[in-house]
């Protein structure tokens, strides 16, 4: 059941997922380096139990003893472990819903559920790809066997999207197509919130 939305709350917890080479980390920084002058938007930086250094998206890197500190001091709004590894959204994320703000934050499917009972404004913006694309992807890595890519693309992506609103974007073809797309989504549900 989807979180009753508080009349209090006038901002929107955008939530990107996808699959491994689904491409969300390109283009959430296309869509990031694209709204940096709107206000009204922001991109929030997670905290993951990673090397600061390891690719990827940019983050706060935590050691998993700093990050079981930081959950027990209430630091984070939502978190979670996926692959090995633990995950934060800052708490202030909240705070700044309440005072109007359309953020942006590259999440999990896994977790869904409790970004719903989080963010009762939650919107999921659903990166995905052929899966021809994701296994070319995953394959340029180098990070995985063939058998593991089999496995990940093998992986349901079903069961949330009935309970909160959903825009799925295909990153099949271009970053520029995909990225425009990302940035109309955001543009607009930042329209709603206002």
């Amino acid at each position: 059941m989807t979180a009753e939305r508080d009349p209090a709350v006038c901002g929107t917890m955008t939530v990107v997922v996808g699959p491994s080479g689904a491409g969300k980390d390109t283009l959430m920084d296309y869509a990031r380096n694209r709204l940096s002058d709107e206000a009204d938007i922001a991109f929030i930086r997670r905290f993951i139990t990673r090397d600061g250094n390891a690719g990827g998206e940019v983050h706060h890197a935590v050691t998993v003893v700093e990050f079981e500190s930081l959950q027990a001091q209430g630091a984070f709004a939502v978190s979670w472990g996926a692959h090995g590894l633990f995950y934060g959204i800052p708490a202030d994320t909240r705070e700044r819903i309440t005072l109007g703000k359309t953020l942006v934050v590259n999440g999990s499917r896994a977790a869904i559920p409790e970004f719903l009972r989080v963010y009762p404004s939650l919107v999921v913006i659903s990166i995905t790809a052929r899966p021809d694309v994701i296994a070319e992807r995953l394959a340029a890595r180098g990070r995985e066997s063939i058998e593991e890519i089999g496995r990940r693309l093998s992986r349901s992506t079903n069961g949330w999207q009935e309970n909160c609103r959903c825009i799925s974007i295909d990153n099949s073809g271009s970053i520029e197509d995909a990225g425009d797309a990302l940035l109309d989504a955001i543009r607009t549900i930042s329209r709603r919130s206002a």
